[in-house]
């Protein structure tokens, strides 16, 4: 879309959305029998250092998912959550196939690949990256740079 407006309110659903699912899940993991329920999920599921990766994988989608909402860090959050989501596909669901009605990875390649979207495109006029831009300049989004900005090195 080349109108900026729209395409920065359509970065913003987004953002919102996929923020609110990451936020849930790790609320989810959160409540779930404490730190044991998550950690007991990890070990079956045989992921690497089960206690610390639930612990992380749990932070990262609770603070993440607040992040991607208010649109601060985009690009590092965004990033974050695709490898949380390929670290998912490869160790929980690749073997169930696509369904996630059968445990596959259909909702987890969704996440990854709209988290990749965001890391990519950014966080859009209508967020706090949008803001620090001015100071930050790797964070700025759409018509927020200049042209000399988005071609240097700096």
């Amino acid at each position: 879309m080349s109108n900026p407006i729209v395409r920065s309110v359509g970065i913003l659903l987004a953002r919102i959305a996929f923020g609110v699912v990451f936020l849930a899940h790790g609320l989810q993991k959160f409540q779930q029998n404490g730190w044991t329920g998550p950690k007991a999920g990890f070990e079956m599921m045989d992921v690497p250092l089960p206690a610390i990766s639930a612990f992380l994988v749990t932070w990262l989608e609770i603070l993440g998912g607040i992040a991607l909402i208010v649109g601060v860090l985009t690009p590092i959050v965004a990033l974050l959550f695709v490898l949380d989501m390929l670290g998912a596909l490869f160790i929980a669901h690749i073997d169930s196939g696509i369904w996630a009605s059968d445990g596959g990875y259909e909702f987890v390649l969704t996440l990854g690949a709209g988290a990749l979207l965001l890391a990519v495109v950014g966080a859009g006029r209508f967020s706090v990256d949008a803001i620090l831009g001015t100071r930050a300049p790797w964070l700025a989004v759409d018509g927020t740079r200049s042209a000399a900005t988005v071609g240097s090195a700096n």
